[in-house]
């Protein structure tokens, strides 16, 4: 007994081997079997064929503005019409994400494609797309309501074809990611351990990401007396040291590999003309897709700050706005997962940018272990302005692609 137990377990073994240790020429195989199988084809076809309402339903659901915290009434736009497709159940969760899921025959893996329903823009922006050289113009188009468009695009194509899949094919429309990830850090909660691969839908065409960048957020202030502009300086002024910080601040050296970004996006000083600041303050967004060198900069910052503060002879406070370390699994990069969705895409005719650069709904999910990528359905410019927009072409193409990862992960 003990033989054979240690036999069927080696054969288990090699199994697992033969099917992790595939070369990329052979998962580009599978992705090409998959894509001429009929049944995909006619599911393209369908794509091909709805291309005027896949293009008048992206532009409806556009036109919903939905800032974080206020995605109620898209996201009751979205169940209406998830509703007329053959999903086994369309719900709520505890934060608000609408969740669809399509079962699978089964023997295969849990995946789920997460889009998510915030903008970035206030409530009560009244939208209105236009198309214009090929492009649609609009707040919110392309992040995310093209990805939006593009999972609602799949679920038709996959019931017109009647296509099955072993894994069960799970749909998120997640709130406020573009916040502080509320919704997408819900649902792992709720369901880690059900999970296979997660698939988050943000930026991105060509390409993927696999890792996530960690990204840490903070506001400055210096702290002083104040005073009329005639007043003496310093100590009055905090506005003084904040110019001086700043400037050292964008003097340091931000790596470029590994991944780094730094950038002061937000100031304020006095609330008049004519006061010198009491409170004078500024935000860092610090980005890196490693944990050592976000430390390391900080540490740098820091020290200039306290600098400028003994300088001016005024007071120092930080605030920590949020924080989110690099998002890594090791040995990720050449997991079935990432090995899989390159193979998708070198079969969608891309050859494809695979960084570890992702900022988006996929981090949440690799800091709680669930492998995931991210990438998206179609190339847009502009996005979080109000000159928001996007190419109308690529998006079917975009639509084909995330089909084909719902059928290659969830195995045909």
């Amino acid at each position: 007994m003990p033989r054979l137990l240690a036999l069927s377990g080696l054969t288990l073994l090699l199994s697992c081997f033969q099917v992790f240790s595939q070369t990329p020429e052979q998962y580009l195989d599978q992705a090409r079997a998959i894509q001429n199988d009929p049944k995909v084809k006619a599911a393209n076809d369908y794509i091909d064929k709805n291309r005027e309402r896949i293009l008048r339903e992206w532009i409806a659901i556009t036109e919903i503005n939905a800032p974080s915290g206020y995605e109620h009434e898209r996201a009751k736009y979205i169940e209406k019409l998830l509703g007329k497709h053959r999903l086994q159940s369309i719900r709520y969760d505890a934060a608000g994400n609408l969740i669809a899921v399509r079962k699978g025959t089964g023997g295969g893996p849990v995946v789920v494609f997460d889009a998510q329903l915030d903008t970035v823009f206030q409530p009560g922006l009244k939208i209105k797309a236009t198309i214009r050289e090929g492009r649609v113009h609009a707040p919110g188009v392309g992040d995310d309501t093209r990805n939006i468009e593009a999972l609602l695009a799949t679920i038709g194509a996959l019931d017109a074809a009647g296509i099955e899949t072993k894994g069960d094919l799970v749909f998120v429309f997640t709130v406020e990611e573009e916040t502080n990830f509320t919704g997408v850090k819900q649902f792992i909660k709720d369901n880690k351990d059900k999970i296979n691969y997660y698939i988050a839908l943000d930026g991105g065409y060509e390409g993927f990401t696999y890792a996530g960048i960690g990204i840490n957020w903070y506001r400055h202030h210096f702290v002083g007396p104040g005073g009329h502009t005639r007043s003496r300086t310093p100590p009055y002024s905090a506005s003084l040291p904040l110019a001086r910080a700043i400037s050292k601040i964008y003097e340091l050296r931000v790596p470029t590999n590994p991944s780094s970004n730094l950038n002061i996006g937000m100031l304020r000083g006095s609330d008049v003309v004519n006061a010198k600041a009491s409170d004078a303050w500024f935000t860092v967004d610090l980005r890196s897709t490693s944990n050592k060198v976000i430390a390391d900069l900080e540490k740098k910052i820091a020290a200039i700050l306290e600098k400028e503060a003994r300088r001016a002879n005024v007071t120092l406070k930080t605030e920590v706005i949020s924080t989110s370390p690099a998002a890594v699994i090791p040995g990720h990069r050449n997991s079935k997962m990432v090995m899989v969705a390159e193979a998708v895409h070198r079969a969608m005719g891309f050859d494809p940018p695979i960084t570890p650069t992702g900022s988006n709904n996929a981090s949440p999910a690799l800091l709680q272990g669930v492998p995931s990528i991210s990438t998206g359905a179609g190339p847009c410019d502009h996005s979080h302005a109000l000159t928001e927009n996007c190419e109308i072409e690529p998006l079917y193409k975009g639509i084909k692609k995330i089909l084909l990862l719902e059928l290659a992960l969830a195995q045909l």
